[in-house]
């Protein structure tokens, strides 16, 4: 059921979201909608040396969204362009391969989205956060691992 989903942990993360900020002059700026329920979630990206340097975000999404971009924008400072495409791929194997939940301290809250496997129509939401991320890398011609 649908109300299982919506875990303390999920909506604690959800209600932590950082007040929606935009960065005035960004390196990088994507939008992601969801169009199963319409959330959206821009993001704006300043990298130094490689790595986040600032980070700002608007998201207006359902507790799901919310929460994935709660736990990332709380972390994402000082994380190398590499690891969040890595992060992005380990969010889409928990989410529908049912892999493993990205590991290390800065994203062991990420495993609390594990539930949200179970519902794929919800999927879309919860990674909006990580591809408009990887869409503002991927304008910076940033590298991608493996």
């Amino acid at each position: 059921m649908l109300s299982e989903l919506y875990t303390g942990g999920i909506l604690d993360a959800a209600a932590a979201i950082p007040a929606a900020r935009r960065l005035d002059a960004p390196d990088a700026s994507a939008t992601r909608v969801s169009r199963v329920c319409g959330s959206e979630v821009t993001v704006d990206l300043s990298l130094k040396d490689g790595r986040v340097s600032d980070f700002g975000m608007e998201a207006r999404a359902c507790a799901l969204g919310q929460a994935s971009a709660s736990i990332l924008a709380r972390n994402i400072i000082g994380v190398e362009a590499g690891e969040l495409y890595i992060l992005r791929d380990q969010m889409r194997a928990m989410l529908k391969e049912s892999g493993e939940p990205p590991t290390g301290e800065r994203w062991r809250d990420l495993a609390l989205l594990q539930p949200i496997r179970d519902y794929p129509q919800r999927h879309a939401s919860t990674l909006l956060v990580f591809e408009a991320v990887c869409a503002c890398l991927d304008q910076l011609g940033c590298d991608r691992p493996g």
